[in-house]
């Protein structure tokens, strides 16, 4: 049933009570304690760590939004509440953590900062930018980096249904995370070869056991790039404003052999089309690093500053889109 125009504004305005819950709840590992069958939330409180009662409330809360089954005092399983799972192979769990850490939250209590100034609002938090402060708050930085990893295994099918990546024989990864979609590429197109990279401190930590993918160390703002026949940016240009955008846009050119694919796989703001997905990511990006979510001609003006054609914009089955773009 359509809501009334003041149910709508009490939805929205309370809208921080359910996902506060659902940070808590992930922060706690609730659903790593509830297995096939339905626990008395005393049980589960116990497992936890947390007060019975307050937990039961919260929880109630959660189920009523399709997260956990209310079963008369226990609670199970639903499948939104299985992804909160850690063992889950498309956990969201580390996503929900990440929305509830301390310089998120008070990002977005700040948020008037970015509206009044067009500066992000996190700076007031974290003067120095969300990359500095990951690199100093080690604890943030892994539950960011878990977070990252699962959005992308979670968008990963959607890109290869939607783009055929057969014809390249080279595919280079700019600041790829932990490689996830490469892999995913390297595993249906055997003849290919990937590069992964990324800062020094990610490709430290990674256990390349493929011979086909390679990791290069760098940052794409100082380092060159590798050459490549493809070069895949999944939700990095996002991450800036246009000026470090095109910047970005530009080492790939530097390095790119003429007529090597672009590819930018990320939310992109179609004209009359409404996806709360992507005008939500476009508000956190203002808030949290002072990027965007951009339409087709923004990002084709980006592309063709640096010496790049736009060709295409591809649909996929999820949120994200491919805009396609070759070396000229």
């Amino acid at each position: 049933m359509d809501q009334q125009p003041h149910e709508v504004i009490w939805t929205v305005t309370n809208a921080i009570v359910p996902s506060s819950c659902l940070h808590v709840v992930a922060e706690l590992g609730v659903a790593d304690h509830i297995g096939d069958q339905p626990i008395p939330v005393k049980e589960l409180a116990a497992r936890c760590g947390a007060d019975p009662d307050s937990l039961d409330r919260v929880l109630r809360l959660l189920s009523t939004y399709g997260i956990f089954a209310d079963r008369s005092g226990a609670y199970g399983h639903t499948e939104p509440s299985r992804l909160l799972g850690s063992d889950h192979p498309m956990s969201m769990r580390a996503l929900s953590r990440m929305m509830g850490l301390p310089v998120f939250s008070a990002a977005f209590a700040q948020l008037d900062h970015c509206v009044r100034t067009g500066s992000p609002s996190l700076e007031q938090v974290a003067p120095e930018g969300l990359w500095p402060y990951l690199q100093s708050h080690p604890r943030e930085a892994a539950i960011f980096g878990q977070a990252m990893t699962a959005k992308a295994a979670a968008d990963v099918a959607a890109v290869l249904g939607a783009y055929g990546f057969g014809r390249f024989g080279t595919i280079a990864d700019i600041g790829g995370g932990r490689g996830h979609l490469l892999r995913a590429i390297l595993d249906v197109v055997p003849t290919a070869e990937g590069i992964l990279f990324e800062l020094p401190d990610v490709v430290a930590t990674l256990h390349i056991d493929s011979e086909r993918l390679t990791a290069q160390a760098g940052d794409f703002f100082v380092d060159p790039l590798p050459a490549a026949d493809a070069y895949i940016l999944m939700e990095v240009i996002h991450d800036w404003a246009d000026a470090e955008a095109a910047a970005i846009l530009r080492a790939i050119r530097r390095a790119a052999p003429a007529d090597a694919a672009v590819l930018i796989i990320e939310g992109v703001v179609i004209e009359d089309q409404t996806d709360p997905r992507v005008q939500t990511l476009d508000v956190l990006m203002l808030a949290v690093t002072g990027g965007r979510e951009r339409s087709p001609s923004q990002l084709s003006k980006l592309l063709e500053s640096a010496g790049l054609r736009p060709s295409t914009v591809i649909e996929t089955s999820g949120a994200m889109r491919i805009v396609e773009a070759t070396a000229v």
